[in-house]
């Protein structure tokens, strides 16, 4: 099975790769030298503790806000709330904030029509999962937010121009989004913990979904559209 569809992409992941080797590198560097609080996770935790409700109160903004503007990863931020709260609080809060980025979507795409959507979303995606929604219904919609590397945040938008309840479009994207969420706040809890291993093996696990998941998008939306 090809990884790369090109020698061109295969160039680009690769220089990809290498920048964010020597960027994390670079911030861990920084980060050692002028803020190194930050390297450990008990004093990062106390020093978050010492914000009170404010910490996780932010921390759920941000959650919330990354479904709507989609600048980084949920996972990232998820992965973040465990290392800072534990894995239990970190994986509420991260859920917490999508639910409500998820449903702001939701229902500003439903209140606001097709029109709002088509200023967000480009217009070839935009039929690309008209065509799948119409074909593979809300099966196909709980799969996407379910497969990591899927594109399930524009799907926040596009299922509020569906006939389907609102209620039952958060319902489907809680389920479906749960598992990777839960997956990575323990993988940050338990490098606050030291258990580097365990961490590290879980998100290589996720990754190599979400890789898969991204390089075989068209093949499995197609896929979960015949399934139906």
């Amino acid at each position: 099975m090809a990884i790369f569809r090109s020698e061109a992409d295969r160039r680009r992941s690769i220089v990809a790769v290498v920048g964010l080797v020597v960027v994390f590198g670079g911030a861990y560097v920084l980060v050692r030298e002028y803020f190194p609080f930050l390297t450990s996770a008990p004093e990062l935790r106390a020093f978050v503790a010492g914000y009170g409700v404010l910490a996780p109160v932010v921390f759920v903004g941000i959650q919330a806000a990354q479904v709507i503007l989609a600048p980084i990863p949920g996972q990232v931020i998820a992965f973040a709330g465990g290392y800072l709260f534990g894995a239990f609080l970190g994986g509420v809060y991260s859920l917490i904030g999508v639910v409500i980025g998820s449903s702001i979507a939701f229902w500003a795409s439903r209140r606001y029509g097709r029109p709002f959507v088509e200023r967000v979303v480009h217009p070839d995606v935009l039929d690309r999962f008209d065509a799948f929604i119409a074909e593979a219904g809300l099966p196909g919609m709980f799969l996407v937010f379910l497969i990591p590397g899927l594109p399930d945040d524009v799907l926040c938008l596009v299922g509020g121009l569906t006939d389907v309840r609102l209620r039952t479009l958060v319902a489907v994207m809680i389920v479906g989004r749960t598992p990777a969420y839960v997956v990575v706040a323990v993988s940050g809890s338990s490098l606050a913990d030291g258990d580097l291993a365990l961490s590290v093996g879980l998100l290589v696990i996720l990754l190599g979904f979400s890789v898969v998941g991204y390089l075989r998008r068209d093949r499995i939306l197609t896929a979960l559209k015949r399934w139906r």
